[in-house]
């Protein structure tokens, strides 16, 4: 075990950068990124209305936000597995992913308001957070043991 894990030495360290880098990107929120909904849904969101928001602005720091957890998360991936086609497959199912949650999160907004806070949080969550690579890792290694 020691000899395979010596043997990864640099696909290890390279995984740990990955994740401090997504820790670091967490840590730092505030202030690389336009969101006033990072200060409402720390608070008691239920009883408060949304807060005032430049809308295009918010879909900057949004797309920056999933862009940088994108670009993580995919060097993330590469170290763990080293195969192309996995990370261009990733890839595709990121940008559709973000179509899709952008579009729900919008639809949230726009039609419900501050009726369904919480499926806004979820949502906003799902675009916000690296959550996708957390799943994409046993699911691809799942993958590669069926090889």
């Amino acid at each position: 075990m020691l000899k395979i894990l010596l043997s990864h030495k640099l696909r290890i360290v390279l995984g740990f950068v990955f994740v401090q880098a997504l820790a670091v990107v967490r840590a730092y929120e505030d202030l690389l990124f336009y969101d006033p909904f990072l200060n409402y849904f720390r608070s008691d969101f239920n009883s408060l209305p949304l807060p005032s928001y430049d809308s295009f602005l918010l879909m900057m720091g949004l797309l920056f936000r999933y862009g940088l957890n994108l670009v993580l998360s995919l060097g993330l991936l590469y170290a763990l597995f080293r195969d192309i086609t996995m990370i261009k497959f990733a890839s595709i199912l990121y940008v559709f992913f973000f179509l899709v949650l952008v579009s729900f999160f919008y639809a949230i907004i726009y039609f419900y308001g501050a009726h369904n806070n919480l499926m806004l949080f979820y949502v906003r969550r799902f675009l916000i957070q690296p959550i996708f690579v957390i799943l994409f890792i046993p699911a691809f290694y799942y993958q590669k043991l069926n090889k």
